[in-house]
């Protein structure tokens, strides 16, 4: 029997809300917690001592989340079932001393993470995010979402063969924005940041700060069948994952459902927030020990464990249909994909692919593959990390989507309700 369906397009509204007001790692952690709270869920600090209690809890580190809930009649070995994703998406990044300039333009001294599509942030309106540390060991929040920053693009007139033999660009001399005229001071763009964060300047003792383009997501097409928008690799499957815990807490469940989003997987997930760092496992460890549990009960928790990494995958692009797979081409609106690679690009083996195609098929939903193409290189996801250091059964999935990576993506408007609405089901066994 189905589960009923719990969302529609009013869940793409609500992701096109999420990524306007996400344009950092960290505001989306803080976003998926708002969003959890209101489903029950509370914050426990990893310096606490935690308790057996049932209920939805959270754990925030950096641009990191793991929540989970505890149903009633749950025992230490009670295993999961998590669904999985990242918080980072490629763009510009601040450096440590950000005051540049040249010829009278003021400019910010930017570093480039992750694989991004470089030309996608030329001449566009940008504005400037993250967070600041400050004296005190705390963190400050903030957004400047409106035109402060932009990289201009070389005039055609001065690069006669930029249409016929490609736009180059180099990555230190082209893409430092420009952020007004004057002379250059040391301190100036840190000054004004605080300003707007409401601190003082002396106060701040550190900072992770990235552009971002002000563009707000839109819907697109004749039937409005599109959503194009920024960052959706990879905050679509962060949304939906979000959703789809919060649709289940407080349902009777033989298993614990687990959300966890990780930082840095656009570099190779290597940090103490990234997917190869040791959060969901200590959280994981601690939920089992907090119910008086064992290595035993740890063990026998993790061997019956399910993961679905959830990342965007490759919809079959109009323009340059063979690049893609001669018999794998998923399509926009097709509902989520189901990503393969003998090489262990992706996690998913053959019982895994049982284990989301029975989601789908209870959720009414309709599955795609997704195959590189041979002659190509497959990218990777945190499927194999999370596979390989925990020792967890792990499926990779995601929503099929074009212009990845670049600073505005789109996909289908029925992909990400569908996706939650195959999370859910999972999530329920």
């Amino acid at each position: 029997m189905s589960t009923a369906i719990r969302f529609d397009r009013g869940h793409t509204d609500d992701l096109m809300s999420f990524l306007a007001a996400s344009p950092s790692p960290y505001h989306a952690v803080a976003n998926a917690a708002e969003r959890l709270e209101k489903a029950g869920f509370r914050q426990v600090a990893e310096t606490d001592a935690w308790d057996a209690s049932t209920g939805g809890k959270y754990v925030l580190r950096g641009g990191a989340i793991v929540a989970w809930y505890v149903p009633e009649g749950a025992e230490a070995h009670t295993p999961f079932r998590i669904v999985g994703a990242h918080t980072d998406s490629p763009n510009l990044r601040v450096k440590p001393l950000p005051d540049m300039g040249t010829e009278g333009w003021r400019q910010v001294a930017v570093e480039i993470y992750g694989g991004t599509l470089l030309n996608t942030w030329l001449d566009r309106d940008l504005g400037l995010s993250g967070r600041l540390t400050l004296r005190d060991g705390s963190h400050r929040l903030v957004l400047i979402d409106r035109a402060l920053l932009r990289v201009p693009q070389l005039s055609v007139h001065l690069d006669r063969s930029a249409n016929t033999d490609g736009l180059k660009l180099d990555k230190q001399r082209h893409m430092q924005p420009i952020w007004g005229l004057g002379d250059v001071h040391e301190g100036d763009l840190i000054a004004y940041v605080a300003q707007e964060a409401g601190v003082a300047a002396a106060d701040v003792t550190g900072w992770d700060l990235m552009v971002h383009s002000i563009e707000a997501p839109s819907y697109l097409g004749r039937d409005q069948e599109l959503v194009a928008g920024p960052r959706m690799d990879n905050l679509l499957s962060v949304h939906a994952c979000t959703a789809a815990l919060a649709a289940v807490a407080g349902e009777k469940l033989d298993h614990i459902p687990v959300f966890a989003a990780f930082d840095h997987e656009e570099n190779g997930s290597q940090s103490d927030t990234g997917a190869d760092g040791p959060l969901l496992g200590t959280v994981l460890e601690r939920s089992v020990l907090a119910r008086g549990g064992s290595f035993e009960d740890k063990a026998r928790a993790f061997a019956g464990t399910v993961c679905l990494s959830s990342d965007t995958g490759h919809a079959v692009h109009p323009n340059y249909s063979e690049r893609h797979d001669p018999t794998h081409h998923p399509r926009a609106n097709g509902g989520p994909i189901l990503k393969v690679n003998v090489n262990m690009r992706y996690a998913t083996d053959g019982s895994g692919r049982a284990v989301f195609a029975e989601a789908c098929e209870k959720a009414g939903v309709p599955m795609q593959h997704f195959v590189s193409n041979n002659a190509m290189p497959c990218g990777t996801t945190i499927g194999p990390i999370t596979a390989a250091r925990h020792g967890i059964k792990t499926v990779d999935i995601g929503v099929a989507i074009l212009s990845m990576h670049s600073a505005r993506e789109l996909c289908g408007a029925d992909d990400p309700y569908l996706l939650a609405n195959a999370l859910v089901a999972f999530l329920e066994g």
